[in-house]
């Protein structure tokens, strides 16, 4: 029996598949190399928006802080027997000198977004 013709199958001489090219192979690593270009790109633009993100944060944990001390010292105050005079504003409807606060919640309102 002749071994080219196993089990009713000619081998057929030669290359199994196709091989790519040279040029195939060059334009393969230079489609390797785009990628990676964009992917660096796309972390670089990753940790710009990280670190903004953080940085805005950082900032309204600053003005929260803020906050925080006024009205520790109103109570402190008003423990003393002193009515600080932005409560006495809120309290009689004065809004001619605006307290403190009304800058710091503006601002925690706009970095919510």
């Amino acid at each position: 029996m002749d071994d080219s013709k196993m089990g009713g199958k000619v081998k057929k001489p030669g290359k199994r598949g196709r091989k790519p090219a040279k040029i195939d192979l060059k334009a393969k690593l230079e489609r390797s190399r785009q990628s990676a270009r964009e992917c660096r790109a796309r972390k670089k633009l990753r940790y710009q928006y990280l670190e903004e993100l953080v940085s805005s944060k950082e900032r309204a944990i600053c003005a929260l802080r803020e906050e925080l001390e006024m009205y520790k010292q109103w109570c402190t105050a008003m423990d003393q027997g002193k009515i600080p005079s932005e409560i006495k504003a809120l309290l009689t409807g004065d809004e001619q000198k605006p307290p403190q606060s009304s800058s710091t919640k503006s601002s925690k309102n706009s970095n919510q977004s």
